[in-house]
């Protein structure tokens, strides 16, 4: 009997010391696993700015309307005829058009129309900055930016794609972006965009095309893939209410806190300097008489 007692206490503590085993490993693995968690939350905090190629598009689940991109009347009134050559791919999209250039790997110039519902979208910003895979290699990756000095800088910005989650994408797009000083882009630039979006909210809708201005001379270049570096941005802006407006502006791709780093100017003289003809689809004698005024964007 004692014997048997004895054994019967043996067997006991081995179960009670592998049970308590078992627990330390468990609880080791949980450890294990909520320190990894840990660290790659802290690991996607610093890595915000930089986003894996081929990010995956927004699943049709999370569109906010059907996918339409712009229509042929509202491309014709955004596109402009240039009095030179250059290189360009035309591309729609469900927010903009765009004249992509293979040799500086950066848009020519991007079109859109801004709405005042467009303007008062909700969706939160999405850095999903991606290649655009339909335009040919080399083109410009996240990896030419990384440690450049440069940023990323929106043609068609995505605070005005906040109405819907594919043309929020769709922005991030390397043929939406070019390489931008940080301040620029983070202020002044910041700052036009801002009003535009108060000006579609007042009049119901703007035409905005903007884009790089590369002067006669060598451009930096950064990354593997050598994405031209502009001296300069276009923005030419168009209202047709109440009465038919427009002007352009002229920013130097410096800090954007001198007076000579922003220019205002009539659609003729804008004209002049990029060598665009905008807004050609508009009545010739209409054309005429607002690309030849200047208005005062602040009476806007």
């Amino acid at each position: 009997m004692n014997r048997l007692l004895h054994i019967t206490l043996i067997i006991a503590t081995l179960l009670l010391l592998a049970g308590c085993r078992c627990s330390s490993h468990k609880k080791d693995r949980q450890n294990k696993r909520t320190t990894t968690k840990e660290r790659k939350i802290e690991r996607e905090k610093h890595e915000s700015d930089i986003t894996v190629i081929g990010t995956p598009k927004p699943r049709e689940s999370e569109f906010q309307q059907p996918y339409e991109p712009l229509s042929d009347a509202i491309c014709a009134l955004l596109q402009p005829k240039y009095e030179g050559t250059h290189s360009e791919q035309l591309i729609i999209r469900k927010a903009y058009i765009a004249s992509y250039n293979k040799d500086t790997r950066c848009p020519n110039w991007v079109g859109w129309r801004l709405t005042a519902d467009h303007a008062n979208g909700t969706l939160g910003r999405r850095n999903d900055f991606h290649e655009d895979e339909e335009v040919p290699e080399p083109r410009a990756t996240s990896a030419d930016y990384k440690g450049s000095g440069w940023s990323r800088g929106h043609m068609c910005p995505a605070g005005d794609n906040k109405w819907d989650s594919q043309a929020m994408y769709e922005t991030f797009s390397y043929i939406n972006i070019c390489p931008q000083n940080v301040n620029l882009n983070n202020g002044l630039w910041n700052s036009i965009e801002n009003d535009c979006r108060n000006w579609a909210k007042r009049y119901g809708e703007v035409y905005i095309v903007c884009g790089p201005l590369y002067f006669n001379r060598q451009h930096e270049l950064i990354g593997t893939n050598q994405v031209a570096v502009p001296e300069a941005f276009f923005k030419a802006v168009l209202r047709l209410s109440p009465e038919p407006q427009a002007f352009g502006f002229i920013v130097r791709n410096t800090d954007g806190n001198k007076k000579r780093d922003l220019y205002y100017h009539s659609i003729d003289e804008l004209e002049r300097i990029t060598h665009y003809d905008f807004f050609t689809a508009l009545p010739d004698p209409l054309e005429n008489t607002i690309e030849a005024t200047t208005p005062n964007p602040n009476e806007w």
